[in-house]
């Protein structure tokens, strides 16, 4: 059908704002019959919730990984695959050829299948909603759909295929603007049955009309949105923001380790050769437990440390550092403000620790 000058500027005049907003999640065709119209879906809806990451002392993020408990080791990605639990602890591995094989043909169309009463979809069903917009040269035919559903009444319920998933949609129509929303299948959603509700409860007639005198009471005409409001998230960015200004709990970005200061008169300290020494005096300890030549060596050991008192306190430090957990070690390398501490060992930490001593 030939467009009219009206129906042209119409197109122009929408395109030229769209390129100002967000992009498009999808774009595609709802099909229905002999009617196509190309469309692109926008998500309806955003996450605002404030979000907590995951760091160490040291402002660092934290990473997950998936860890094997009876080995006791992390996982690479190549070393993980799929299984589905049949029985406790017993599963079926599924490959990834296998989950491309059953995968949904690709497509790009929106299958329009049938129409049904809007009040028949249980909102419950409601999984995630999405804004259908018109591409470029489909005002017309969108009008038209939009505004012969909310009159009729009526919802859409179609079929696609995004990201390789089939997905059930309602497409919804609401002043002149259509909607899509995903919809949960029928066995996803729980009956009252299911956790003990009666099929009706009888309400005493007196207690009902005082119920209703004090729902009429506080009734309101419209929802107010500033009642929508998320009073957690606010608290917490509230609080951020005092403790921002008060410095409190401000985890700075730490200095490259790496580049020297000038002005400095101390030593730079090779920690691995601090490291190295710090084991070998450890494995020496431990030698020394097993030779049958124990009693000479620590007459040597005692020899040194009558000669030398500062490598005997040394290396008593050490051997307490060794001795340790991890978490103390840290805790010691944090209160002598050592760099670097979230990503050393156990024995790097020793090693440290007795190089800032």
């Amino acid at each position: 059908m030939p467009k009219n000058k009206e129906d042209k500027d119409d197109d122009k005049d929408y395109h030229e704002a769209e390129h100002h907003g967000p992009r498009p999640f999808w774009s595609g065709t709802i099909t229905f019959g002999l009617v196509s119209l190309p469309v692109s879906l926008y998500v309806a809806t955003r996450s605002k919730r404030v979000k907590l990451r995951m760091v160490d002392h040291d402002g660092e993020p934290l990473a997950k990984r998936y860890f094997c408990p009876a080995e006791e080791v992390a996982l690479e990605s190549d070393e993980i695959v799929r299984g589905y639990e049949v029985e406790k602890d017993q599963f079926v591995v599924v490959e990834n050829d296998e989950l491309d094989a059953i995968a949904p043909e690709k497509s790009q169309e929106i299958d329009l299948r049938r129409f049904v009463p809007v009040d028949q979809i249980d909102p419950m069903f409601f999984q995630r909603a999405y804004f259908l917009a018109p591409n470029q040269g489909a005002i017309k035919p969108y009008r038209l759909l939009a505004q012969s559903m909310e009159d009729s009444e009526r919802a859409g319920i179609a079929t696609c295929v995004i990201r390789g998933k089939e997905y059930l949609l309602a497409i919804l129509s609401h002043q002149g603007i259509l909607r899509a929303e995903i919809l949960r299948f029928a066995d996803e959603l729980r009956t009252p049955a299911d956790i003990g509700l009666p099929e009706s409860i009888d309400a005493d007639n007196d207690l009902t009309k005082k119920m209703v005198k004090s729902i009429e009471a506080n009734g309101r005409k419209t929802l107010d949105r500033d009642a929508l409001t998320d009073v957690r998230s606010e608290r917490i960015r509230e609080r951020v923001d005092d403790k921002l200004e008060a410095d409190e709990d401000v985890i700075h970005e730490a200095e490259d380790d790496d580049i020297e200061d000038g002005d400095s008169d101390e030593e730079p300290v090779d920690l691995m050769a601090v490291l190295k020494r710090s084991l070998e005096q450890k494995n020496d300890a431990s030698s020394a437990g097993k030779s049958p030549k124990k009693s000479s060596r620590a007459a040597g050991h005692n020899k040194r440390s009558k000669d030398s008192p500062a490598q005997d306190e040394q290396a008593s430090r050490v051997d307490k550092s060794t001795d340790m957990t991890r978490a103390e070690l840290y805790d010691r390398a944090q209160a002598l403000d050592i760099k670097g501490r979230s990503r050393m060992s156990k024995d790097e930490l020793a090693a440290a620790i007795e190089a800032g001593s």
